[in-house]
């Protein structure tokens, strides 16, 4: 296996070749970018052209691509997850990278070659295939990652022929949620109107057939499923995180009935329909801190906890269209469980335990024959796994079978171990706990560290797959840490919302308390830490290098946001009373004067750390212009400042060589980091 380490144990025989100035709590350690003729000294090989950045990229101040970290990365680039869609016919639907992009594939059984499905310029996803024709499929597009989507129609005869995808939706606005009808007749999905209305849309599937606009409404309006005779939508209204609402649309008349109208605040996870149509499965914490599994019976409006017993957050949720079967996803820390149970008596069907991991996209089969889901494990990148149910008790046991292609790979990855650290404030008299995991290098230590802030900030860090994470610890012999700061998702609602308004830099804090933990730590080394993160974990490392100059040797900032007022004020304007609520109202004058005074935008000067900028130059959510701001702020304040910005990308990069550009540049701004002391020796 290829490898780089930094590792004290062998800095004797790397230091000449890397120019290390020295490693431990005793010494600064300094990291170069070597030049290529040294890599050989390090165990990766060199190829004799420098590969040459895409012409998509605008760079400023990023050296020329290194070739042994690009022969490194190589491996780690081709590893390609599968994403499952959905049950097509006798076979499965999922997504996959193919060439630049992400596609459509199809699987007739477990272990044969799939068939690409899908040949589009853009990335596909997602899709929805239909439940009664086989190869017949739904899914969203959009050009250049600005989040414009359009609902498109695939139908080949087979799926051996390469047909081209017909756009349904009108080209206007932005289209998602792609929802079928039972009997595979309409398409539900929702579409952006003027300022803040949603229009609920209903379309045949004929060519040249108009859709018809079923529901107009301010604010955001999503179809969930159709109820089983087909004359009802399920739909969620999404307010704030505390404060959602579910209802049912009869789509003949147009008349909306509110689902659980207890007068007060709940918020709301997954729906599906039961069998019967005459209740729904729905995750709320309507009576609990944490999202629980409830059955509503339609008729009499009430509300049944199925999960009382699980201390833990439900997040998917799913039933079968024969009342045999019923399945949710189990949130613990993170890690996925999955329980499926029976339809009629609620008792939990004795199946095989999936893989330590994380389980999404789960649906039955049409026949209810068989579960299908997605399984992300930390060691295996993404893959599509099919549960055949037994009918009776004579049938063959279950058992979980693959049927998207293997990432066959001779690399070994790091499994990361979960753990929590105290932090500055008290929860019930004891001091709070961060819930955090730690991918650690095999190299000996005192190792270098990395910490990962995710976005959102509602979202969660997970124990998926993760190749940057894999090469970071793998080749350059790093210490990954995630952490889940105040306002990720998973951990109850009171912790989600810990963070909100004028309590945002609490969060900032939390980072804070974790490099107090890695100070306790023998094989971390506290005196060279960098950060990174994405959207608002793009604001977190902002935010962290203001604060923690003094502890951090760099960060490399990921379309983040670095003014809160420019950001809410220029984000697409379907998106901003979303946002609102949890970072408060810009249009509120104290509110905009706390927003101000605490963006990494009015404190720039105080970021004398390297930074590392990356934007896509069609992002809606946060928009170029965040980052190209920070980036001329800081460097006229005299900071060191790498910039790539992408011309075809958007709220990330989504295009396989602007990734692999990302991967090399972000190892080389890792290599230059000059760490220094955090403190005076005593």
């Amino acid at each position: 296996m290829i490898r780089f380490r930094l590792r004290c144990a062998a800095f004797a025989s790397i230091a000449m070749s890397l120019n290390l100035a020295g490693c431990g709590a005793s010494k600064p350690v300094v990291l170069t970018q070597p030049p290529a003729q040294s890599w050989a000294d390090t165990g990766l090989t060199a190829s004799n052209a420098v590969p040459d950045y895409p012409d998509t990229l605008r760079l400023e101040n990023i050296p020329q691509q290194d070739p042994g970290i690009a022969a490194a990365l190589t491996a780690y680039s081709a590893l390609r997850p599968s994403i499952f869609m959905g049950f097509s016919g006798e076979g499965v639907l999922f997504t996959r990278r193919e060439g630049e992009t992400v596609q459509l594939f199809m699987a007739d059984a477990p272990g044969n070659d799939p068939q690409q499905v899908s040949f589009e310029t853009e990335p596909v996803g997602p899709a929805v295939p239909s439940p009664t024709e086989s190869h017949r499929i739904a899914f969203m597009k959009d050009a250049g990652g600005g989040e414009g989507y359009q609902i498109y129609l695939l139908d080949p005869p087979d799926t051996q022929t390469q047909a081209l995808a017909r756009r349904v939706s009108d080209g206007q606005g932005r289209k998602s949620w792609p929802t079928w009808s039972n009997d595979g007749s309409r398409l539900a999905w929702v579409t952006t109107l003027e300022g803040s209305q949603r229009a609920i849309r209903v379309s045949g599937l004929e060519p040249g057939e108009a859709p018809q606009t079923v529901l107009t409404r301010d604010g955001s309006w999503f179809p969930v499923a159709w109820s089983p005779d087909n004359t009802q939508l399920l739909l969620y209204e999404f307010r704030t995180l505390r404060d959602s609402r579910v209802h049912l649309l009869d789509v003949a008349s147009g008349a909306v009935t509110q689902v659980n109208p207890i007068g007060e605040p709940v918020g709301y996870g997954r729906l599906a329909f039961a069998s019967d149509g005459q209740s729904l499965l729905i995750v709320s914490n309507q009576d609990s801190d944490m999202q629980t599994l409830y059955n509503y019976d339609i008729a009499t409006e009430r509300m049944t906890p199925l999960t009382p017993d699980i201390d833990h957050e439900i997040e998917f949720v799913t039933a079968d269209r024969c009342g045999r079967h019923y399945a949710f996803v189990v949130n613990r820390d993170g890690e996925s469980v999955l329980e499926i149970r029976d339809g009629a008596t609620g008792s939990v069907v004795d199946v095989p335990a999936l893989p330590p991991g994380v389980v999404t996209g789960l649906a039955f089969k049409p026949d209810c024959r068989a579960l299908g889901l997605t399984h992300n494990g930390a060691t295996s990148p993404g893959r599509v796994l099919v549960l055949s149910l037994p009918e009776s008790d004579k049938d063959a046991a279950p058992v979980w079978e693959e049927w998207s292609p293997s990432n066959n790979t001779e690399l070994s990855f790091v499994s990361p171990d979960f753990f929590r650290y105290e932090t500055f404030d008290l929860e019930d008299g004891s001091p709070r706990t961060i819930p955090a995991f730690i991918y650690s290098s095999p190299t000996p230590g005192p190792r270098l560290v990395v910490i990962s802030m995710h976005g959102g900030p509602s979202d969660q860090a997970r124990p998926g797959f993760n190749s940057q994470f894999q090469f970071w610890a793998n080749e350059l012999g790093l210490s990954v840490i995630v952490p889940n700061v105040r306002g990720s998702t998973g951990f109850g609602a009171t912790f989600e919302t810990l963070d909100n308004g004028r309590l945002r830099e609490d969060s900032v804090k939390d980072v804070g308390a974790l490099l107090d933990w890695i100070e306790t730590q023998p094989e971390l080394d506290p005196s060279c830490v960098a950060i990174t993160g994405g959207s608002y974990g793009g604001y977190m490392v902002l935010a962290s290098l203001i604060h923690f100059s003094d502890r951090l040797a760099g960060g490399i900032d990921i379309v983040g946001i670095s003014d809160f007022v420019t950001f809410l004020e220029s984000t697409a304007e379907h998106r901003r009373d979303l946002r609102r609520p949890e970072y408060g109202d810009e249009r509120d004058p104290k509110m905009r004067a706390f927003l101000k005074a605490i963006s990494p935008l009015t404190r720039a000067a105080e970021i004398d750390r390297p930074l590392f900028v990356v934007q896509g130059a069609n992002d809606p959510r946060v928009p170029v212009s965040e980052a190209r701001q920070i980036v001329e702020a800081v460097r006229a304040a005299g900071g060191d400042v790498w910039y790539m910005e992408a011309s075809d990308e958007g709220h990330g990069f989504r295009k396989s060589a602007n990734m692999k550009a990302l991967d090399i540049a972000s190892a080389q701004f890792l290599l230059s980091l000059n760490c220094r002391e955090s403190r005076p020796a005593d």
